[in-house]
């Protein structure tokens, strides 16, 4: 795929929803592991495994959308030696549409191999509205019981 080395799972990320801005297929998909069982659910809720699949998606996407601008916030990750997971909230902003679409909760996960990190898995589901000033743990809506 790519000779890109990504030194951070934070670096794959970033280069994921740049390529998405730009639609820039040939970034987009250099940023996936090279393995066959690479995932991706849009928001649709389609699970497309493997890199054909991945690519024809997202080039139907940006054949559809001259220009797509993802806000990321609300960032929880974890991160071990080989495998990093990111939970995020994307907001997407149309071309020129005022209003966003979403939010989308997101979890991407990444690998570490002998080419850096690579995005494994990246997950986009709807999500109830979130409040910027709602506590961390009550924006989803779901009480919390500790037992």
């Amino acid at each position: 795929m790519s000779t890109t080395i990504f030194a951070r799972a934070e670096d794959v990320e970033n280069a994921f929803y740049e390529a998405i801005a730009r639609a820039d297929l040939d970034a987009l998909m250099s940023v996936w592991a090279d393995d066959e069982e690479v995932v991706c659910i849009h928001p649709t809720g389609q699970r497309l495994c493997g890199v054909a699949a991945i690519q024809e998606s997202w080039r139907a996407i940006f054949s559809g959308n001259s220009s797509l601008t993802v806000r990321i916030t609300r960032s929880v990750r974890w991160s071990g030696m080989l495998i990093a997971v990111h939970s995020v909230v994307e907001t997407f902003y149309l071309g020129n549409e005022p209003t966003p679409h979403g939010p989308m909760l997101a979890t991407n996960v990444f690998q570490r191999g002998a080419n850096g990190w690579r995005l494994l898995s990246h997950h986009a589901s709807a999500a109830a509205e979130i409040s910027e000033t709602m506590p961390l743990g009550e924006r989803d809506g779901m009480p919390r019981t500790l037992h």
